[in-house]
């Protein structure tokens, strides 16, 4: 399943630098399909949401870091473990279980962000 980061987070941006997917965004700040992927034009994320990859999104959270789903790939294809629970000091990076994902979807999700 896709990681999320809860609200305990204390907003020590470890996460961030340690997704190779680049799904991880400081409160606040809005996202792209295209950051840290190589992605182009209208792309259809995972969940079924299209846009165009270089369109900012709204921001999923305003207070703390948090994970855009259609880009969490749990890591698969790149290391053994989520990186971003495994350098989280207050362990706020957690399964989030209303996204379920097997590791074939997600290297299916990795193929379709890293062409």
């Amino acid at each position: 399943m896709a990681i999320k980061i809860t609200d305990e987070c204390i907003n020590c941006g470890a996460c961030e630098p340690e997704c190779p997917n680049n799904a991880i965004y400081e409160g606040g700040a809005e996202w792209r399909f295209s950051d840290g992927t190589s992605v182009k034009g209208e792309f259809k994320g995972f969940s079924g949401f299209t846009a165009d990859a270089d369109a900012a999104q709204e921001p999923k959270e305003m207070d703390v870091y948090y994970i855009v789903t259609d880009k969490c790939t749990e890591c698969v294809g790149f290391h053994d473990e989520p990186q971003c629970a495994a350098v989280c000091p207050v362990d706020c990076c957690v399964d989030d279980e209303d996204n379920p994902h097997t590791a074939e979807e997600n290297l299916q999700k990795k193929a379709s962000l890293h062409l």
